[in-house]
Parts: C-alpha cells; sequence; structure tokens
C-alpha cells in the first residue's frame, strides 16, 4: 500500500492558514504602559482596536496560556465601543453564524 499524497490546493491552502495564524500571533498585545492595568495613562481603546482585539484574540489567548504578562481584553478601554468592537471582531472570525444561516436542501415533505 502507497500512502495517498495531498492535493496541492490543500497544501497550499494549510501554509497560507499557517502563515496567516502566525502574522496575526505577531501582532498579540505586548505587555507595556497600554496594557498593564496597575497602571492609569491617558491611552483609552475604541472600537477599532476592540475589533483588532477581537480579531486576535483566539492567538493571544493561545500566547496568554504560557506567559501571564499578556492578556487577551485591554482593561484601559472606553466601555460600550470597545466591548461592541471585541464582540465583532470574535464573531467575524468564529464565522458569524454564516454555517448556520446557510440555505441546505431540503427535500419536499
Amino acid at each position: 500500500m502507497t500512502p495517498k499524497r495531498l492535493p496541492a490546493r490543500v497544501l497550499a491552502v494549510t501554509l497560507t492558514g499557517a502563515a496567516v495564524l502566525v502574522l496575526l500571533g505577531a501582532c498579540a498585545g505586548a505587555p507595556g504602559p497600554n496594557n498593564v492595568a496597575e497602571i492609569g495613562t491617558g491611552h483609552i481603546s475604541g472600537f477599532w482596536p476592540g475589533l483588532w482585539h477581537g480579531l486576535i484574540m483566539p492567538i493571544t489567548f493561545v500566547v496568554s496560556l504560557f506567559n501571564d504578562e499578556i492578556g487577551v481584553y485591554d482593561v484601559h478601554n472606553n466601555g460600550g465601543w470597545y466591548n461592541f468592537g471585541f464582540l465583532l471582531g470574535a464573531i467575524i472570525i468564529f464565522g458569524g453564524g454564516r454555517r448556520g444561516s446557510a440555505r441546505r436542501g431540503r427535500k419536499p415533505a
């Protein structure tokens, strides 16, 4: 028996996905004056940083498991708009109900 080879398209998609994950992981929040809760700063994150943090949340979460100085959520935020952006980013990255709303071919009764 000879093992089956993966089609070139599957390999290309897998490698592209891995590269995108590595690049997004490089954008995860690092410790600093704007990400540390104990330091009062004039920096306030709004909708757009919340959206970005929601998009990179899966990668940031994995990094935060191994590094206590990395947080998934920016504590210096403006409240509702940051939360909305964060939630919207998380919904976008996880598919946003796309599969649930897709029409399926149903047989007539």
